[in-house]
């Protein structure tokens, strides 16, 4: 980082966090106690202060890591400034732990984007940092550092981890992918990801040495055609069927295989992924979430992907494989038919932006959710199409771990998608400044919005005297 830089980001990042915490005090002054799952996660949390490791809430459905990280930093803080009685584990210290994973979040998408765009030197440190307090800002992640929950820490955990893959330091990933999966558990899948990156690495170099061998066959890894996905496959199939290829992938990702066989051995102990309350959280193969998780990155990515060009490029793609559109078509119907499940929680609860999506969009009528397939099908090209610098291989592991993190959740909830989204919106290229700004305002006023709703637009239910709030 050089000195102009340095200045840049300490600025944006100090602003950043002050903004943050003046906002983390007007969420506090209105909202003193506990809100929704706050209601388990806080006194869990204060039981661990008090030393009472062996206390559980049933209704919990993550592993402690949250709690246990709590006690670490404000117990020492307590001590340290001696501080006592009920500030300590206080429902405004705890969310403040949020407040700081916040700043780490900010730290660690800036590394990223200057790791994964080091070759790009058409992007300068102003982009980079622009870039970096957009993510930092991204408002399904950001709401929730106001509030005492799993997501900033998860977050913090996975792409702290994904940095150290990318830096070729494993034993440190897998060892901060533990910790988010101790926050949650689906992030053992970015465990697997960070793995498949070093695999995705090994077979793009032995792709490239299989097409230099064949340089009078004209393949490409980053062609569409259905002849030259066959060829690759064909090559994958025989690469990972080669023990000598599998011995050096082994040796390389030895310390993924290992916190992946941990939680084999969790999930066989405990009978399950869930821990604590299964009943509200089963898994299912509900495939229209990936249509959701491409609505809402198109929605919150239209700089990117929703533009003319991208339109008009889709318009010819149609023309040029109608017979593949046709078939993808045919399938997402079927698959939206067969597959699609309401959760109890999102036809209940009217508290979250998901209800009143479910409700005014696709309850208007039956045939609504058929309708959208041409959506998806753009929000599908387009995702992909912004994916194309990056190898064959890569996008096909990225593709796996999307499909694996969000299709097998029955509840539509906006909390599962930060992190496939996080991930992608890293690894695309940048934007002009014009859009980098355009797409930085929106997630300013989508929070503006947010924010206010919670602390103004308050409600009651009729068979409950609690005051109740708007939220992601």
């Amino acid at each position: 980082m050089e000195g102009a830089e340095a200045y840049g980001f300490s600025g944006a990042m100090s602003g950043a966090f002050l903004l943050s915490c003046l906002l983390f005090a007007a969420v506090s002054r209105r909202q003193r106690g506990p809100y929704m799952d706050e209601v388990f996660h806080v006194p869990q949390a204060q039981a661990y202060c008090q030393g009472r490791f062996l206390q559980w809430d049933p209704m919990i459905t993550t592993l402690p890591g949250l709690y246990l990280l709590s006690v670490g930093v404000v117990k020492p803080a307590a001590w340290l400034l001696g501080w006592t009685g009920s500030v300590v584990c206080s429902v405004g210290m705890l969310r403040f732990i949020n407040l700081l994973f916040s700043a780490g979040n900010f730290y660690l998408l800036y590394l990223l984007l200057f790791k994964i765009h080091q070759k790009n030197k058409a992007v300068s440190g102003f982009q980079r940092i622009l870039s970096a307090l957009t993510l930092a800002a991204f408002p399904t992640l950001y709401f929730f550092t106001f509030l005492y929950y799993t997501d900033p820490g998860s977050v913090f955990f996975t792409l702290f981890s994904y940095l150290m893959c990318l830096y070729g330091n494993h034993k440190t990933s897998a060892l901060l992918g533990f910790c988010g999966f101790m926050f949650r558990q689906t992030n053992i899948v970015w465990t697997v990801f960070c793995a498949g990156n070093v695999v995705a690495e090994k077979l793009s170099e032995a792709w490239k040495i299989e097409l230099q061998k064949k340089k009078d066959e004209k393949i490409s890894s980053r062609k569409g055609s259905f002849s030259d996905l066959t060829r690759i496959l064909q090559f994958l199939v025989k690469y990972l069927l080669s023990p000598k290829n599998l011995v050096t992938l082994t040796a390389l990702t030895w310390p993924y295989i290992i916190l992946v066989s941990l939680f084999f051995v969790f999930v066989f102990i405990n009978g399950g992924i869930v821990v604590g309350d299964r009943s509200s959280h089963e898994a299912c193969l509900h495939f229209p979430q990936l249509f959701y998780f491409l609505s809402f990155t198109v929605f919150f990515s239209f700089p990117h992907l929703l533009t003319p060009t991208k339109i008009r490029k889709f318009m010819l793609s149609l023309k040029k494989h109608p017979v593949q559109y046709s078939l993808v078509t045919v399938i997402s119907l079927f698959l939206i038919w067969k597959f699609t499940y309401v959760h109890k929680y999102l036809l209940a609860d009217n508290r979250h932006y998901t209800f009143y999506v479910w409700r005014k969009v696709f309850q208007r009528h039956e045939l609504v959710k058929y309708l959208l397939v041409p959506f998806y099908l753009f929000a599908g090209w387009s995702f992909a199409d912004t994916l194309k610098s990056k190898s064959i291989f890569w996008i096909l592991m990225y593709f796996v771990c999307l499909l694996a993190v969000t299709i097998p959740q029955k509840l539509l909830e906006f909390r599962y998608f930060i992190l496939p989204f996080l991930i992608y919106r890293l690894n695309i290229p940048f934007l002009s400044l014009y859009r980098q700004l355009l797409e930085l305002a929106f997630y300013i006023l989508v929070n503006a919005v947010t924010f206010y709703l919670f602390l103004n637009r308050t409600f009651q239910w009729e068979n409950s005297d609690e005051v109740q709030r708007f939220m992601w």
